[in-house]
């Protein structure tokens, strides 16, 4: 087990000791999180002294057990000295499990409290952050990350002051029966270390390598396995290419496991020589020593027996910086996410949105994409430098208001800006100047909660989680009932085909839904917007995804949906939105044009242009 944690430590040498990572910023946040456990810490630090302690023990009873032998002591003294040894081991055996017992205690709330921190802090997150970071390096903060800083605590805090109690006891005890022997026994030391530094280095750069070839394969498999990725492939793909790439970084990954197995059975027996050597030597001059009435027999093992409790706490001492530069890395990297500021969030004097009916209105809306510095990390994107371009506004004064009942649709070129304009009712993204208003009150006024009920939307590629329609449906409001969840199927024409399905409601409807056709799976994100019944209706191409026949009846069910409802109707198909209240026409970020179906049609300007391109062959 010490070979083990001493390899452990020295493949971890490819850590850069460069950077700062002592700084009284990262140890006082570090001790924010160790706060809330100081009492089990306390405990566990006792409880780890304690059985380092008892460690030493055992060998010195051992040698007292061969002298009393030699010497022919009484038989009680031998059961006596052999019944205490049994004692200890049980006493540390007990305290073994109750260290350990702290230890998860200590690690896994630790890993709970980072993870509930990333996971909260990164829901507060833009959009725009999750557009720009890939999803395995955001995973890997909440795994990979949060253990390393998790055994700051558990694993090296317990080990440095353990194994310092018991080398110093250690020593102590060895100095006490041979001083020469125990001078001759640490200056092995460097014997020790060195195939452990060699091997360890050689081991880490073959598994940095095995890492990244498996986070290609991983990457490779993720695109392809994925509905979407495998249609691709099956569509445009090569799979004899794709195999011959895979094959070969699994075939590398191979060829770096059969080297790692020969490293670390070369490493496992130089460490069994260089112990057999430094026992030799105790036995050899610790004998001479004996012959020469210098040491008595049982001294002779206890310092055999005290030499093997010697070795594992100098080397995990020696490379304790390393173990803790490893944990502070980790916590850095930790607070990186953390210390992203989030763009949107409450006010300290936020108010509810009344229920009800509601307003909304665009009052000279200026607004710009954040730059990637603002929003996201380098090693998010996993590239060197963010790219620092961005901040060039993409909406000129744009001003429009619309009152319940009313819906107002925006039309134009891709590009102009609508679904940005979308985007910002319910508050993804906070305007430059201007504002937004939802019955009149500011969006960076409101709480997001209430901002949530009121306002609902349906996008174009409207989302759906590995999991039940059930669950899918009721994602906004679990506590609905089966009956409002049938109304909704019926109203978005989906009940006679989720009747149908063999456990209804309950089926799961695999990856982003793709267990249902493409107009089904936008059907069901309309029923779910008709299960939150928002005040505020925004539809980004709702649906694009539809055919003639059931565009038509999904319309009849929004619009009655929308009914005494404020709407914002996003839409290419101009068919959608003939019967809307007003029609802002957008291009470059700009209203161009502003009226009713016919209005714009009698002007003979850009609306009037774009309808007879999708018109023109049908009439």
């Amino acid at each position: 087990m010490a070979a083990m944690r001493t390899l452990y430590r020295a493949e971890n040498n490819g850590i850069s000791l460069d950077r700062s990572v002592f700084t009284r910023e990262n140890f006082r946040r570090i001790g924010q999180f160790a706060r809330p456990h100081t009492r089990r810490i306390v405990v566990f630090l006792i409880l780890s002294v304690f059985g380092a302690s008892l460690a030493v023990l055992t060998p010195v009873l051992a040698g007292r057990v061969v002298t009393a032998i030699v010497e022919s002591s009484p038989v009680q003294v031998v059961i006596g000295l052999a019944v205490l040894i049994a004692a200890i081991g049980v006493v540390e055996a007990v305290a073994a499990v109750f260290t350990r017992l702290w230890s998860a205690r200590i690690g896994e709330g630790l890993i709970l409290d980072l993870r509930r921190a990333v996971f909260d802090h990164v829901q507060t997150m833009p959009v725009a952050f999750f557009m720009r970071t890939r999803t395995g390096a955001l995973v890997s903060r909440l795994n990979n990350d949060v253990m390393g800083a998790q055994r700051a605590f558990s694993d090296t805090l317990s080990g440095v002051v353990s194994n310092l109690v018991q080398l110093v006891l250690t020593l102590a005890v060895m100095a006490g029966i041979n001083w020469q022997l125990t001078v001759l026994s640490v200056l092995l030391l460097p014997i020790f270390l060195f195939p452990a530094r060699y091997v360890g280095k050689r081991l880490a750069r073959l598994r940095r390598e095995a890492s990244d070839l498996n986070a290609s394969m991983n990457d490779q498999m993720t695109e392809r396995f994925n509905a979407g990725g495998a249609t691709l492939v099956k569509l445009f793909g090569r799979p004899t290419a794709e195999s011959a790439e895979f094959a070969a970084r699994a075939g590398r990954v191979r060829g770096i496991g059969v080297r790692t197995a020969l490293l670390m059975s070369v490493f496992m027996n130089s460490l069994t020589l260089v112990s057999t050597l430094a026992l030799a030597l105790v036995y050899g001059l610790g004998g001479w020593f004996a012959l020469n009435g210098g040491l008595d027999a049982g001294s002779v093992v206890a310092l055999a027996l005290l030499l093997t409790r010697l070795y594992g706490p100098l080397t995990a001492l020696a490379n304790a910086p390393m173990d803790i530069v490893t944990a502070i890395v980790s916590f850095e990297r930790v607070f990186e996410v953390l210390d992203l500021e989030p763009l949107i969030s409450d006010a300290p004097d936020a108010v509810d949105i009344p229920e009800g009916p509601a307003t909304i209105e665009f009052d000279d809306v200026h607004f710009s994409y954040p730059s990637a510095d603002k929003i996201s990390l380098a090693s998010l994107e996993e590239v060197a430098v963010l790219d620092t371009r961005g901040g060039q506004e993409v909406l000129h004064g744009i001003s429009f208001r619309a009152a319940p009942g009313e819906m107002v649709a925006l039309v134009g070129s891709s590009g102009a800006g609508k679904s940005t304009i979308a985007s910002l009712l319910p508050r993804l993204y906070d305007v430059d100047s201007g504002a937004v208003r939802v019955a009149g009150l500011d969006v960076r006024e409101v709480t997001s909660s209430s901002l949530r009920r009121t306002v609902g939307m349906v996008t174009q590629d409207g989302h759906l989680f590995h999991d039940t329609i059930r669950a899918n449906l009721t994602f906004a409001r679990p506590e609905v009932t089966d009956d409002l969840v049938w109304d909704a199927l019926r109203r978005s024409r989906l009940e006679g085909l989720v009747a149908s399905l063999p456990d209804g409601l309950d089926t799961v409807i695999g990856d982003r839904g793709y267990r249902l056709s493409g107009g089904e799976r936008q059907r069901l994100t309309i029923a779910r917007l008709l299960i939150a019944e928002p005040s505020v209706v925004v539809l980004d191409e709702a649906t694009s995804a539809l055919d003639s026949t059931n565009e038509s009846a999904v319309q009849e069910a929004l619009t009655e949906a929308m009914s005494d409802r404020t709407s914002l109707v996003i839409a290419h198909r101009l068919s959608t939105v003939r019967a809307a209240d007003r029609i802002l026409v957008l291009e470059s970020g700009r209203v161009v044009e502003s009226g009713t179906h016919a209005e714009l049609l009698a002007g003979g300007g850009r609306y009037a242009e774009l309808y007879e391109t999708q018109f023109a062959d049908q009439e």
